[in-house]
């Protein structure tokens, strides 16, 4: 019987991205198979033009919308007729809306109550384990139906057409001087400097002759706003064209963040800030499938200056995670 499998990744655009190297490996498992992604519109456009999905699936239910939209999506997967659910967040919505689609082998994470009442089958990760990449949890899922992989790589594919715009892109940013990309946002959601550290960094860069600094945010905080000499091509633009001009880069340097494993799947090398903590370490968190290096505060940072919250963490105090040490190597 043909497999029939819906990959399930309804977060941040860190975590979709890791989820797009499943789709390579179940194909490489079994070629015939139709493979399909549910995830949010925003994320979307990262598995566009993937030759290893056969079909993206939007769900962009609200707290508001949750119940009806619930039979709606329920309605549409039945549609597809699938055979195997892997969900990659652990959520009682999907996991009820995969059981009432009917699909007959649904996996997720751990043992939980939702799973146990709809028989969907637990895949014990052991989170946390050190060495672990949560590229590898993801790919756990896919690992319990059968698909044998060491491969977490993530990939972002552009058309011919996007990838010769990056590169025109890139003479006509710099004629030949280095792309530095500086995101500087991240939802909070990793340590992070304050916007007039980044400021402090593009002004930096900014003094030599060889670098061209880009801001790639999508919204730019005031501090970086209209500095002498840098480019803000991302700022109100469609995530698709966001990757085509991260994809312009020589390199981006920015927190532990979405930007950060867009940069990886395109092979873009990448400088980021990372905590030493356990659960956001480079070895969980680091991007795949590039050239990473890291910026890490002093061991006894956290010791006797973090605030104990690496979401609001901001890096403060420390010299080897400072704007100058971070241009200091870049420029070396």
């Amino acid at each position: 019987m043909k497999k029939r499998i819906l990959i399930i990744r309804q977060d941040r655009i860190g975590d979709a991205v890791l989820a797009t190297a499943i789709p390579r490996e179940i194909k490489k498992c079994w070629p015939d198979s139709h493979v399909a992604v549910l995830v949010r519109s925003y994320t979307k456009p990262l598995f566009t033009h993937n030759p290893h999905v056969d079909a993206v699936i939007s769900d962009d239910h609200t707290p508001d919308t949750r119940q009806q939209t619930f039979w709606p999506m329920v309605r549409e997967l039945r549609r597809h007729r699938f055979t195997h659910a892997l969900m990659l967040l652990p959520e009682a919505r999907i996991n009820y809306m995969t059981f009432c689609a009917g699909i007959p082998f649904r996996v997720g994470h751990g043992i939980i109550l939702f799973h146990a009442l709809t028989l969907t089958r637990p895949v014990m990760t052991r989170k946390f384990r050190k060495g672990r990449h949560e590229g590898d949890y993801s790919m756990d899922l896919a690992r319990s139906i059968g698909v044998k992989t060491n491969d977490v790589s993530p990939e972002i594919h552009l058309t011919h057409e996007e990838n010769e715009r990056a590169m025109t892109q890139a003479a006509h940013w710099g004629g030949g001087k280095k792309m530095i990309g500086l995101h500087a946002t991240s939802g909070q959601s990793a340590p992070n400097w304050h916007p007039a550290a980044w400021a402090e960094l593009a002004q930096l860069l900014q003094k030599h002759d060889s670098v061209q600094v880009v801001v790639t945010d999508n919204s730019i905080p005031g501090e970086l706003k209209n500095l002498p000499g840098v480019l803000y091509p991302n700022e109100g633009v469609e995530l698709r064209e966001a990757l085509v001009n991260i994809r312009a880069l020589d390199s981006l340097v920015s927190a532990s963040t979405g930007p950060m494993h867009m940069a990886a799947a395109l092979k873009v090398p990448t400088l980021s800030l990372f905590c030493p903590l356990p659960s956001c370490e480079p070895a969980l968190w680091g991007p795949l499938g590039n050239e990473g290096q890291f910026v890490l505060p002093e061991e006894e940072y956290c010791r006797d200056k973090c605030p104990g919250d690496p979401h609001v963490c901001r890096l403060v105090g420390s010299t080897l995670a400072s704007p100058a040490e971070v241009a200091r190597r870049i420029l070396s």
